[in-house]
């Protein structure tokens, strides 16, 4: 007996098969889908976590929203990106798919809808049906850059939708939030008095030109909840602390704060002594993050070098992340191909249909894997997927 919200069939997919197959025989694979960095060989400063043995996090004392001084230090990160976040509108969680949760739980009844990109991560699927809540599409469309179709967002909306989530950067389409797009999404959710979530977790890793680029807290018309985490920003997964920026007007918002307050209370999720080790790892963490760059930055030229060899593969563009799309001819279906080129190359990549793109055949491939490897798992990709077309 389990819960209606947990997927009524779990089995694993033919893909995940294949790779548990190919790993049993001891056989070699490049894993183009690697997105853990402390697990692609960058050098991590050996004391970086020794914050952590702070004696001050021996001393037990609860806060809904987190530590100040941890709350101060994430304010402080804001301000590497000209932006100022007042302290007491920061809220610490211990990750951002648990900021997700309360959010939820905050903004939403069961059976209400929150507004999701497609394509984009799937694990919002995951997220709000474990809170009963609906996730309702709206397009990315590609047209030489991805961009929100706003005709989409609009008509999603309906009479249960409680909040608007955008992805900025979006993974893995790597397209930023534009500043004309911020302004008409506001309007929308002022017209029907939706919470603006902005996922902005990637915000540190910027490929591409988009001028224009701007945080959801760029405004303060409606109730916005921006949402970080040192995963991303500092590559350590496993240091487990996020945190949602708040902004918006003020007597809505401190009631929205005063709400979520309450349900924070409930969990008291995060360590204390990540807490207490915040300030000292975010002022070293640009050691970890500048090698994060320089490798996304490589791999992305080589990426484009080699597509450059294949005509009939196509690389999108993409202005930030750590996520490229490459779209190759369907002549197979997406699955098909992802569980050959696992079988007989020994090439693991994610296709697509993972990520809701609305055709085929795209194939999304991690930036921040290991050089040689990438470079390898790349040239067997295409010659797989584009041999039979180039």
């Amino acid at each position: 007996m389990r819960s209606s919200r947990l997927p009524p069939d779990l089995t694993a997919n033919a893909i995940a098969r294949a790779v548990e197959v190919r790993r049993a025989s001891n056989r070699d694979l490049i894993d183009l889908t690697e997105s853990n960095p402390t697990r692609v060989g960058l050098s991590y400063p050996p004391d970086l976590l020794a914050p952590l043995a702070d004696p001050s996090g021996l001393t037990y004392d609860p806060q809904p929203l987190g530590l100040m001084s941890a709350r101060q230090a994430v304010a402080r990160e804001w301000l590497r990106h000209g932006r100022t976040v007042r302290p007491d509108r920061v809220a610490l969680t211990s990750s951002t798919s648990e900021a997700y949760a309360l959010l939820f739980k905050l903004f939403c009844d069961p059976g209400d809808q929150v507004l999701v990109p497609h394509p984009s991560y799937p694990l919002f699927d995951h997220l709000t049906r474990l809170e009963a809540v609906v996730a309702a599409p709206y397009a990315l469309d590609y047209h030489d850059a991805w961009r929100i179709d706003l005709a989409s967002v609009e008509g999603s909306v309906n009479p249960q939708t409680r909040a608007l989530l955008v992805v900025s950067p979006n993974n893995p389409t790597g397209s930023f939030l534009h500043r004309e797009d911020l302004h008409a999404l506001v309007g929308i959710c002022r017209r029907h008095d939706l919470a603006l979530i902005g996922d902005e977790v990637f915000f540190d890793y910027r490929l591409g030109s988009a001028p224009d680029a701007v945080s959801v807290l760029d405004q303060d018309e409606v109730v916005t909840c921006a949402l970080g985490g040192m995963s991303k920003s500092c590559g350590l997964p496993q240091a487990k602390l996020g945190w949602i920026a708040w902004g918006g007007p003020d007597a809505p918002l401190k009631e929205t704060i005063a709400a979520y307050e309450i349900i924070a209370d409930s969990y008291l999720s995060v360590s204390t002594p990540i807490q207490v080790a915040a300030p000292a790892v975010f002022a070293r963490a640009g050691e970890v993050r500048d090698q994060l760059q320089t490798r996304i930055a490589r791999n992305l030229q080589s990426l484009t070098d080699a597509c450059g060899r294949w005509p009939a593969a196509t690389m999108l563009r993409t202005e930030g992340g750590w996520s490229a799309v490459v779209q190759v001819p369907a002549v197979r279906p997406e699955e098909d191909l992802v569980v050959t080129l696992v079988t007989e190359d020994g090439v693991l990549v994610h296709p697509g249909f993972f990520f809701d793109f609305p055709r085929e055949a795209f194939l999304v491939l991690s930036l921040i894997v290991e050089p040689g490897g990438f470079d390898l798992g790349v040239a067997r990709l295409l010659a797989r997927a584009c041999g039979s077309a180039g």
